[in-house]
């Protein structure tokens, strides 16, 4: 037998991997996950720190606002309350910026699903921005001191 040649019983990764994308991709056609589970699961996820206090969507300018005439494309604003702290987040077409009130300093992280974490930092004032996620739900951690404060997931 010559190097190239497969061995019997060995199996071939490249064909497994082949056929389990065919099964994903068929199964997303065929039998999509229900859009009610994906944010049960997301929810799950934001609150796997089980300490974490959720942060209640107080404001959202696509729900509370009233139309800009003339703005092609309005930045969105979230305003978010857990207990005391406010963070208030504007969302353009490429970037977050944002701030947390009263100013403070915090370790955050913007959540877009399992696996996907991208950490920001606060100024003294509170203030931070971040890349905003291309698709999908977000959400954002923010750790100040011993508190962790999680907001709910918001499609992008």
């Amino acid at each position: 037998m010559n190097g190239d040649e497969e061995m019997p019983g060995e199996p071939d990764e490249l064909a497994d991997e082949l056929l389990a994308e065919e099964l994903r991709q068929a199964a997303a056609v065929w039998d999509p996950v229900p859009p009610e589970l994906v944010q049960s699961a997301l929810d799950a996820f934001a609150l796997h720190d089980l300490d974490a206090r959720l942060a209640e969507l107080a404001f959202d300018s696509l729900v509370d606002a009233l139309p800009v005439r003339g703005a092609l494309d309005p930045p969105r604003m979230l305003t978010f309350r857990a207990g005391e702290l406010t963070v208030d987040v504007e969302v353009t077409g490429d970037e977050l910026i944002g701030q947390l009130l009263p100013p403070q300093s915090a370790r955050i992280e913007l959540l877009g699903g399992p696996g996907h974490v991208r950490p920001l930092t606060t100024d003294s004032l509170g203030r931070f921005t971040g890349d905003r996620p291309s698709t999908g739900p977000f959400a954002l951690r923010l750790r100040t001191g011993a508190e962790v404060i999680v907001t709910q997931w918001l499609r992008a």
